[in-house]
């Protein structure tokens, strides 16, 4: 029996995922999370072999989550499950220790053999994400702005154009305001913008923004 814990602020997207997974016989959901804090809490408790877990939700998420997750628990099978298929999102949840990267809209048909693959040790990408992935590879494009940002920039960058003040950036990932606006003025420019405005567009363009935030 794989003991899942599911880690996402939407209740609909909760329960949609449940009737997804109620016919999965191997399959036991143990847990629900609805913010980086109830996470950890599920983390610190143990019980459960799996985490799926959104890249976007308030409080402490991403990149920064995953890390203090795997430093806390180096075992636990980390699954993304997220509305980003912009394959930098899956380079950098799968650098900080995530098995798996998952799309919400392959959810339907590709969750259970995912949660299986990760479970057993394997790695699991989307077909999307690992199409993009292989794109890249073969069309290599370094001159893509936000590739030079490092993890922690390209939060804040993310961040920033989902709409969320510089307070809310700092509260969310354990910052200080001045830490936040020291990692906007530093993006700004690496990437040659000088507004808001101009990193937004970016994002559209560039397939950055999800479809939904937190």
């Amino acid at each position: 029996m794989i003991r899942i814990v599911i880690a996402d602020d939407h209740t609909i997207m909760r329960e949609g995922l449940k009737r997804i997974l109620d016919g999965a016989p191997d399959i036991d959901i143990v847990g629900e999370a609805i913010n980086g804090f109830e996470v950890l809490s599920h983390v610190r408790q143990g019980g459960f072999d799996l985490l799926l877990l959104d890249l976007s939700m308030p409080g402490r998420s991403g990149v920064d989550l995953i890390r203090q997750i795997r430093a806390e628990t180096p075992k636990l099978a980390i699954l993304i499950l997220t509305m980003h298929e912009e394959e930098q999102y899956a380079v950098r949840a799968i650098r900080a220790g995530a098995q798996g990267y998952l799309t919400k809209e392959s959810a339907g048909t590709e969750l259970v053999g995912a949660i299986r693959k990760v479970a057993s040790g394997r790695p699991y990408i989307s077909t999307e994400v690992a199409e993009q992935l292989a794109l890249n590879i073969m069309t290599p494009n370094e001159q893509l702005l936000h590739k030079q940002l490092s993890d922690r920039e390209f939060e804040v960058f993310s961040s920033l154009v989902s709409g969320r003040s510089i307070t809310e950036i700092a509260n969310g990932l354990h910052l200080s305001v001045k830490t936040v606006s020291t990692h906007k003025t530093r993006i700004m420019q690496k990437m040659g913008m000088t507004s808001l405005s101009e990193m937004v567009q970016y994002a559209v363009a560039h397939r950055l923004l999800s479809p939904f935030e937190s």
